[in-house]
């Protein structure tokens, strides 16, 4: 693995990639757990379950470059490769998925990029998420450094699925025998399933609770 050095971005090193990935990482955490606490303030509701974060390894992000055709320097790592800094947020029903999104464009610091909604159009493989590549501003002491960020928002469902479909792609080194990819198809539907019955169950609870409610 080899990453060469270069002046591109004002970024220098590994080291120095490291800081500045990992400090959007916890900017966006914690704009996540104070909308979250506000949510639970105004509508007695937390709409996130949890949160998980990662910064890729330098061997992904060299693999990634060269499999894209582009020289493995620090320029081209923060120039090209859009999910060095990942951030996971799971949440209970695909109502919040929405939710959460709107209210990560509605940040006015953060800068939504691109977006990729695989829950209205899920993969061939019965994949499901929402994606959004975003920028956040990390202030150091001499700049402030636009920092992507790719933001994975899915349900609780959607998250078990896609863990054991990541661990078979590795495990088969994506070429995984047919009936396996059919099986993961037909789980993908089932799990479907259950998040729109979950949600439908959901709603039902909130209405009872509502027509009970002092008026």
């Amino acid at each position: 693995m080899e990453l060469k050095v270069d002046r591109g971005e004002g970024i220098e090193s590994w080291r120095e990639v490291t800081l500045i990935y990992t400090a959007a990482l916890k900017q966006i955490e914690t704009k996540m757990g104070i909308l979250n606490d506000e949510f639970q303030h105004v509508h007695q509701y937390n709409p996130i379950e949890h949160i998980k974060s990662r910064i890729k390894t330098p061997e992904s992000i060299v693999k990634k470059l060269k499999r894209n055709g582009f020289e493995s320097t620090i320029d081209n790592m923060v120039k090209y490769i859009n999910d060095i800094a990942g951030i996971r947020i799971i949440c209970s029903f695909t109502s919040d998925i929405f939710r959460i999104a709107e209210m990560i464009s509605d940040q006015r610091d953060i800068k939504v990029i691109a977006v990729k909604d695989y829950i209205t159009f899920p993969k061939a493989s019965g994949y499901k998420s929402y994606h959004m590549i975003v920028t956040v501003p990390v202030y150091l002491s001499d700049r402030t450094v636009d920092t992507k960020v790719e933001i994975q928002i899915r349900t609780v469902a959607m998250d078990f699925w896609a863990s054991l479909e990541h661990k078979i792609h590795y495990k088969f080194e994506g070429d995984a025998p047919d009936h396996i990819k059919n099986e993961l198809i037909e789980c993908a539907r089932m799990v479907s399933d259950l998040d729109n019955r979950m949600l439908q169950l959901n709603e039902e609870i909130s209405a009872i609770s509502r027509e009970k409610e002092p008026r």
